[in-house]
């Protein structure tokens, strides 16, 4: 292994050693900013309600260039079901392994790596580099990336370019970008019934008899039929709950959890509206509580693919998949300020499950992604 991926795989393993357990970024940032203030970058911390973010900014002028990321990372889930302790970053098998190692330290370091190979070879490019690294990307996100964004538009900061380091890859590193996500609406429905000993039916009302009917006609409502970039809209049922724990009673209230993931022919208003048509429909005594939600967004397929296009060519040899597909992402607030927005990232197959891992062997063609994007971005020569 040559130098350059010695230093990026050092750093990932000394970010998958903090236990940045969402929303805890567990001295991650400051890690990166000493990194990053030695090159030049203003550092500026935000903090709100236990959330930590950082705005890292190197220039004034335009273009801005910015990487944006998170530093939290899922539950572990049972610790003995992992092969090494998720906090202790583990090689094995070509692999590195560790909670947070694809989702996504290690786009994190490859981020800062780049930038410092970049500026030793250009010391004074054209323009403005630009990382924003937020600590409640795997929470809520109320707190997080959004108001970073809120603080720059207030400032009248804007962005012309940015790359987002979430594991986009599906089999290889760099078979797929993205340049938007589906929104996503989550709830609660609770369906009442009449609670009841279960040898005389006749004097209670099942909400789980009531409510089957109307779940299997939401799992089949075609709600939009996609586009030329995001697929069909699609209602899911995550979790459900009725009864008291015995065989023998009815139970008085059901509880489903449910979630949308829906592409931009759809509205938060329209799902809604539509979803309580159904349950009308059905003659259900019920209340309904909307408890998440995050928009969807597309930007413009114009420089910023193209070049990542052509640093994804040159670094791996693959000609990327242009993809809206998977969950949510920070990108929908960061659109807001910048018109251009991909994500680029390593092999999403391990995210958020026991053993988490990345390649080894694509730490450093990652960072060559990210260089390659700065040296075409903001050239020697403006």
């Amino acid at each position: 292994m040559d130098s350059a991926a010695e230093c990026t795989l050092s750093l990932a393993r000394e970010l998958i050693a903090r236990r940045s357990q969402t929303p805890d970024d567990a001295g991650c940032q400051q890690l990166l900013q000493a990194r990053l203030a030695p090159l030049g970058f203003a550092c500026e911390t935000l903090v709100s309600n236990g959330v930590t973010n950082l705005w890292a900014r190197r220039g004034t002028a335009s273009p801005v260039v910015c990487f944006a990321g998170h530093t939290d990372v899922v539950p572990t889930g049972p610790l003995t079901a992992w092969s090494t302790d998720p906090f202790v970053p583990t090689l094995r098998d070509g692999y590195l392994y560790g909670r947070g190692a694809a989702d996504m330290k290690a786009s994190l370091a490859a981020f800062v790596t780049a930038i410092e190979r970049f500026l030793a070879d250009r010391p004074d490019p054209p323009g403005s580099i630009a990382l924003l690294v937020t600590s409640d990307e795997e929470g809520p996100s109320v707190d997080g990336t959004v108001k970073v964004v809120e603080r720059l538009a207030s400032r009248g900061e804007r962005l012309d370019y940015c790359v987002v380091g979430e594991p986009s890859s599906v089999h290889e590193l760099g078979d797929m970008i993205k340049n938007g996500r589906r929104g996503t609406l989550s709830g609660t429905l609770t369906v009442k019934g009449e609670q009841a000993h279960i040898a005389y039916p006749h004097l209670g009302r099942n909400p789980i008899h009531l409510a089957a009917p109307a779940l299997a006609e939401l799992a089949r409502v075609e709600w939009d039929q996609g586009n030329a970039y995001f697929p069909p809209t699609t209602w899911q049922c995550s979790n459900i709950h009725a009864g008291t724990g015995a065989t023998n009673v009815i139970p008085g209230t059901l509880q489903v959890m449910f979630n949308f993931r829906y592409c931009p022919d759809s509205t938060r208003e329209g799902l809604a509206q539509r979803m309580e048509a159904v349950l009308h429909e059905h003659a259900l005594d019920y209340t309904l509580e909307w408890t998440g939600w995050g928009k969807p967004f597309l930007t413009a397929r114009g420089r910023l693919v193209e070049v990542a296009t052509d640093a994804i060519r040159e670094a791996t040899g693959r000609v990327p998949e242009l993809s809206c597909t998977g969950g949510t992402s920070d990108g929908r607030f960061i659109a807001d300020i910048c018109p251009e927005v991909v994500e680029i990232g390593p092999v999403n197959a391990t995210i958020h499950k026991i053993d988490e891992r990345v390649r080894v062997a694509d730490l450093e063609p990652l960072a060559a992604i990210y260089r390659g994007i700065l040296e075409r971005l903001l050239p020697l020569y403006a």
